[in-house]
């Protein structure tokens, strides 16, 4: 029995050898298994540094350039809040396509942005106007540093809409942006003329074509002194050293050139004017065209009594009794006065 067991076990082994010698190369591996369960928590780790305070953020970005322990701020709210541009209800009119572009603070603002003229035809009224502020001629709250205080726009030089000159005196051309001519000039049909609005005239705040020496009816003018030798036009005289935010002419602003000067009736310029107005008013409302409130009478008349009622205009909208040009002033109203026989 021996014998053959031990045979028995050879061939056992052997085949075990020749099975092992056919097997192939390992398979690929199978897909990954489910997750299993998450391990237990960790140990809490160590408190991280202290972040930054949020009131020093803001800190860093400069607010304190107005928002500090001085009174600028107020001094010029409190100013700005006597002006006539902070004062009445013109701003209402910002609600109204022609009047958007310079009444009110959204209009204007989003005009002079654009760099478009107060005419221009795509302004169109704002639905929710309101009054002239520190926003419609300052870029406020944009950097939240000093720079917040640049004026609107770009300051480039101003193209009057309804004459063919220029206005350019830097930081003051924001001023005539609106300080011009809206309506435009009348022209004749075999020498007569028709309108048929009660407002009929340059419109209000003509300073920067007056300045200039343009927009009369039948009158050539020419640049003032007060244009051409004052380097920041509008804003020297009305804003002064002290950016004065009611506007007002200041005397004081004036004594760099006129040492001697005691009121703005320089020479007896605004007495002779105011007389020659006075002079003129009667004649325009006797030739029909006019009324006590230098209101217009919408009908058709001579070529003359409308250009002599536009110039009487011009003055009045000026508002300056001739300070602003006097030879320029003195001109449209005497080329009223001889056209209306006075």
């Amino acid at each position: 029995m021996k014998p053959r067991s031990g045979y028995l076990f050879v061939i056992l082994f052997a085949a075990a050898l020749a099975l092992a010698a056919c097997g192939g190369d390992a398979g690929p591996a199978g897909p990954a298994g489910p997750a299993g369960p998450a391990g237990p928590a960790g140990a809490v780790g160590a408190a991280g540094a202290d972040g930054s305070d949020a009131a020093l953020d803001v800190a860093d970005l400069s607010c304190t350039d107005c928002h500090n322990e001085t009174s600028g701020i107020l001094s010029v709210q409190a100013r700005f809040a006597e002006s006539h541009h902070a004062t009445g209800d013109s701003w209402v009119r910002g609600s109204i396509g022609s009047c958007a572009g310079c009444h009110g603070s959204e209009g204007p603002k989003a005009r002079i942005t654009a760099g478009l003229g107060p005419n221009d035809e795509s302004i169109q009224g704002v639905a929710t106007s309101s009054p002239i502020n520190c926003r419609t001629c300052h870029d406020v709250h944009m950097t939240y540093t000093g720079a917040d205080w640049a004026l609107t726009g770009d300051s480039a030089a101003v193209s009057f809409d309804r004459s063919d000159g220029t206005y350019d005196k830097g930081t003051a051309n924001l001023c005539a942006e609106c300080h011009q001519i809206r309506h435009p000039r009348p022209e004749a049909t075999d020498g007569m003329i028709e309108f048929t609005t009660t407002r009929f005239g340059p419109h209000h705040g003509v300073e920067s074509n007056m300045a200039v020496g343009e927009g009369g009816m039948g009158v050539e003018g020419s640049a003032a002194g007060h244009y051409t030798l004052i380097e920041g036009g509008c804003v020297s005289c009305h804003m002064g050293e002290n950016a004065n935010h009611g506007f007002e002419a200041q005397l004081s602003s004036c004594e760099g050139c006129h040492a001697d000067i005691e009121s703005f009736d320089l020479n007896g310029t605004q007495t002779e004017i105011q007389a020659l107005v006075d002079q003129i008013k009667p004649l325009l409302i006797a030739s029909g065209i006019m009324n006590e409130e230098n209101r217009s009478i919408p009908g058709t008349y001579t070529e003359e009594v409308v250009n002599a009622m536009w110039n009487y205009m011009y003055v009045i909208e000026d508002r300056s009794l001739g300070v602003h040009n006097p030879a320029f002033t003195r001109a449209l109203l005497n080329y009223s006065l001889e056209a209306l026989g006075g």
